[in-house]
Order: structure tokens, then sequence, then C-alpha cells
């Protein structure tokens, strides 16, 4: 007959487990964070038990079985070498009506231990009559709820599984006789591969009921929400048509106020120049609960993507990342060009493109060489993405004759030089691999 499956609660209750070697080293810790009181009972015992039994965690019997070993245990592990041992030990649990799980013979066990795991809150356990089986469909649950990829929203502990720090009690479905407040993830959605996002930001856009998502998010990952989840476009065009930010931040109180958990999806990283920080103090002043999720921001993940280390021994041990959303010398400015144009340290320089002539004359005349190495890398870290190498001096006439449009970030520096290298040296091995 097909097992009735059932979560022992084992806190403060006693558990015998009888045998101290490799089977009981798995489960003893199991129990222990279950809370059980377990008893061991094993003339020896490997050295992970020794250590529970020094440090007090569990008590041990450092003898053989005997009768009356098990009185008033809620559960026996029989897990000895000895198989006769291990059926007067299940005998006298059964004559008590104590469940008890045999290891060295499953038919003849009242109980089967599931192969188990943990991903967050969430407790798996399989059972399908062959253990290397059961772990393996175990090990496919917990890397898909892991990574996200395998999700479902929380149910009554939602909003305290999401927000640790809010009151006990507080959850956005719960009826209270007025509109419940709901809640904000502001997500860093990465670079713009959508294998970059985080698996934390990848969880929580799973539970969102409303997404607030960016022009540079990870727009793939909105196929896998729910058919009921309503998305809003908040892209910003460079020159084009945008969502004001008051009305994203509007957007994101309304919907929580209403009840709703609501993501804000971000490229990158939303404290690195994407207004994330503005959004969060909206939020606080309206009295929505909310949480960051930082993400991989492209001024480093995208240079990576190319094999430009930002710093690198002996080359760079400083780099400076720069928003170049106004140009050198507009009155809005707060950039010191001339300390970047003295400087030998690597600069990250994000939304350059159209700007690329007025930023390296600006260089050049505070003291950068022409023939510096720069970076242009066009849809980093995406299938389309390309890479164009010029110097200080010619880059502008190249981006213009290669027509390089945003998103793109530019690099400055000699740790261009490194990814030339790193790159030759990765064309050689691949040849000889192939060859």
């Amino acid at each position: 007959m097909d097992p009735y499956l059932l979560g022992l609660r084992l806190g403060g209750r006693r558990v015998v487990v009888v045998g101290g070697g490799g089977v009981a080293s798995r489960r003893v810790p199991a129990l222990l964070d279950a809370g059980a009181d377990v008893l061991l009972v094993s003339p020896k015992v490997t050295a992970s038990l020794e250590d529970l039994a020094a440090a007090g965690r569990i008590r041990w019997a450092a003898r053989g079985y005997q009768d009356g070993d098990c009185a008033g245990a809620w559960l026996v592990c029989a897990c000895a070498d000895d198989p006769e041992v291990n059926a007067a030990v299940a005998a006298a649990a059964e004559a008590q009506r104590t469940w008890y799980v045999r290891a060295d013979d499953a038919a003849a066990s009242a109980a089967w231990t599931p192969a188990s795991g943990r991903a967050g809150d969430v407790r798996v356990g399989v059972l399908s009559g062959d253990p290397r089986h059961s772990a393996a469909i175990r090990d496919e649950f917990l890397n898909g709820l892991r990574s996200g990829e395998l999700s479902a929203r929380h149910g009554r502990r939602r909003a305290e599984l999401l927000f640790p720090s809010l009151p006990p009690g507080y959850h956005p479905r719960v009826s209270s006789g007025q509109d419940p407040p709901g809640a904000v993830a502001i997500i860093g959605g990465g670079p713009g591969d959508p294998g970059l996002i985080t698996v934390r930001g990848r969880q929580l856009l799973a539970e969102a009921d409303v997404v607030l998502t960016d022009r540079l998010a990870p727009r793939s990952l909105l196929d896998e929400l729910r058919d009921d989840v309503e998305i809003i476009d908040a892209g910003k065009i460079p020159y084009g048509r945008a969502m004001a930010q008051e009305h994203i931040n509007a957007a994101l109180i309304s919907h929580a106020q209403a009840g709703r958990f609501v993501a804000r999806l971000k490229g990158g990283d939303p404290f690195v120049f994407g207004r994330g920080a503005e959004e969060v103090l909206a939020c606080l002043r309206a009295g929505v609960p909310v949480t960051v999720v930082p993400g991989v921001t492209s001024a480093v993940g995208v240079p990576a993507s190319a094999w430009v280390p930002v710093t690198h021994r002996g080359v760079a041990q400083e780099f400076h990342v720069v928003s170049v959303h106004v140009p050198p010398g507009d009155e809005r400015s707060t950039v010191n060009w001339e300390l970047l144009g003295g400087s030998s340290g690597t600069l990250v320089l994000l939304m350059a493109v159209e700007r690329i002539g007025a930023v390296t004359d600006e260089l050049l005349r505070y003291g950068r060489s022409p023939d510096t190495p720069v970076s242009v890398i066009a849809d980093g870290t995406l299938p389309t993405q390309r890479t164009i190498n010029s110097t200080l001096e010619q880059v502008e006439r190249l981006v213009a004759e290669e027509g390089v449009r945003p998103p793109a970030i530019v690099v400055v520096g000699d740790v261009v030089n490194v990814a030339v290298e790193i790159t030759e040296l990765m064309r050689d091995v691949t040849a000889r691999r192939t060859g």
C-alpha cells in the first residue's frame, strides 16, 4: 500500500537512534534541526556524532542496545550494522506502538525516511521506493526552488516570509475590515541576461501581483509570470517617451495600498544610477513596506562579459563609475572631469555613447593620453553583444562609423589591454581544442 505522508513535529520529543555509523551521522543532524531530544545508543560512533555528544546536543549511551531503550520514544531509528539488533529494536518499538525506521530493511519498516532538503522556507521530501531516484528528484526540485525557476506564491505567511522585519500577523490578504496594506520590492534585474538576476530577485518576482518594469530589465522573465499578474511598462527610452518618476512612485504606492505585492523590476542594480532610493523613500513616506534586492550592476557586469576587468594588479587599483546623462560643462553635471582626466584609474562611463566626443575632449584636455585604450560594449551580456576597442583619440569616429547605439558601456583605461590579451589567449585555446 502507498505510504501516508506526514510531517512530524519533534520539538522536545524523545527520538532513539540505535547505531553510530554513517546512517546515524546523516539522520541525527536532521533530527536536531527538528528540535528532537535525541538518545544515541551505540558502543562506537563517528567523530561527528561524538562531537555532538561532547557539545551536549545529544545524549550518548556508549554501549549496545538493551531492552527498554525505546521506552518513552516518539520515533525510533534502527541504524545498527547488525540486522539482528535492528530487528530487536523494531520489535520493541512495534510492541509499544512507536513509529520506527529500519535503515537496513525498508520492507520491515513501519515508516520510511524520505530524501529531503530545504530551500528557503520550503521543506521537500520524496519517496519513490528507490533511494537514489528519490534523491535525484529531490535535487531537481531544490535546484528549481533555489534558482527561482520553480516557484509558487506563498499563502498565509507570504508577507512574513518576504519581509521578516514586519510585525507578526501582517499579510496583504488578511481580512481586517479595511483595505489591508501591500508591499513593494525594488529588484535589480542585472545587466540584461535573464540568467544574471539573483535568486532572491527571481523568487520575489514570482510572488508579485503587479510588476513595474524598466526598458533595460530582463523582460524575458515576464513570460514566466502568471497570467493574472499586471505588468506596467515604466521604461524610459533615451530622447523618447518615458513614464515620469513621480508617476512610477505613485503607481508603486497606489497598488501597494490596494493590498497588492508590487515588484519594481529594474536593470542593473537599483541603487547604482537606478533611482531606487528615490522609490524606497517615496514608499516609506507613504507608509508602504519596501525591500530592496541588489542586482549585478552593468558598470561591472558588462565589462566582465567582454573580459574587461575594471581593476587589475599592477594596472589599475581604482575605478570610477560615471553617469554621463548630461555632458561635461552642463550646469547640471556634478562630475569632476579634471580629477578624472588626471587619474590613472579605470573609468566606466554609463549613458556616454551619445556624448562620447564631449567626454573624450574633456579627458584629453585634463591630461589623459590620446593613446589611452577604450572599449565600447553594446548590448552587454545579451546575444547581440558586440565590443569595439579603440583609443581615446579615435573612439568618437569609430562609434559613429559602427553606428553604436545605447545601451552601451564605455571603459577607459589600460585594463582594456588585459581584455585584449585574454581574448587572444581564448582564441588560441579554442583553436587548439577544435584543431
